[in-house]
C-alpha cells in the first residue's frame, strides 16, 4: 500500500477518496419485511422501514375496520404481505391478497378493513398522515422507524 487513501467507486460510477466520508453515498442495506413486522404487535400504527425521494416505505399490522378518510394531496399505495385487506370505496370494495397492491389516488375516500390480522406495506409521501383528513385516536403524527 502506498499510504494514499484508496478510491471507492460509487453506484453512479465516479471515484472518490475513501478518507472523505462526506461525499460517500448512503450505505446500501436490504430490508426484510417479515423481520421488521416481527418487531411489533399493535395494529394500525405504521412504522417506517425506508425513505427515498421524499417518500416513506412503511409496514403495519392491521385488523378490523379503519376510518373512512381521504388524502387531499397524496396517492397511497397498499401492498399485502400476509392476510387479506378489503379496501372499501363508496361504490365498490377491492380485496387484496398477499403479493397484490393497489394505489388509491389522492382525494378518493376509502376505508381499509381486515377480517383477521393482515401485514401490509404502505408507500406514500413523508407528509402523509395515516388518517388523511380525519384526526382521531388512530391518528399517528410521529412515526417510529424499525
Amino acid at each position: 500500500m502506498s499510504g494514499q487513501p484508496r478510491e471507492a467507486v460509487t453506484p453512479g460510477g465516479s471515484a472518490q477518496s475513501e478518507s472523505n466520508t462526506e461525499d460517500r453515498p448512503p450505505s446500501l442495506a436490504k430490508v426484510n419485511l417479515r423481520d421488521k413486522l416481527a418487531l411489533f404487535d399493535d395494529h394500525w400504527h405504521p412504522r417506517v422501514v425506508a425513505e427515498l425521494n421524499g417518500q416513506q416505505v412503511k409496514v403495519a399490522k392491521v385488523e378490523g375496520p379503519f376510518v373512512w378518510h381521504h388524502h387531499e394531496h397524496e396517492d397511497e399505495l397498499f401492498l399485502v404481505v400476509e392476510g387479506e385487506l378489503d379496501l372499501e370505496f363508496r361504490d365498490q370494495t377491492i380485496t387484496l391478497r398477499p403479493g397484490e397492491l393497489l394505489v388509491v389516488p389522492r382525494g378518493v375516500e376509502h376505508r381499509p378493513v381486515s377480517r383477521g390480522e393482515t401485514h401490509i406495506v404502505l408507500f406514500e409521501p413523508k407528509s402523509t398522515l395515516n388518517t388523511g383528513n380525519v384526526e382521531n385516536e388512530r391518528t399517528v403524527k410521529q412515526l417510529d422507524s424499525v
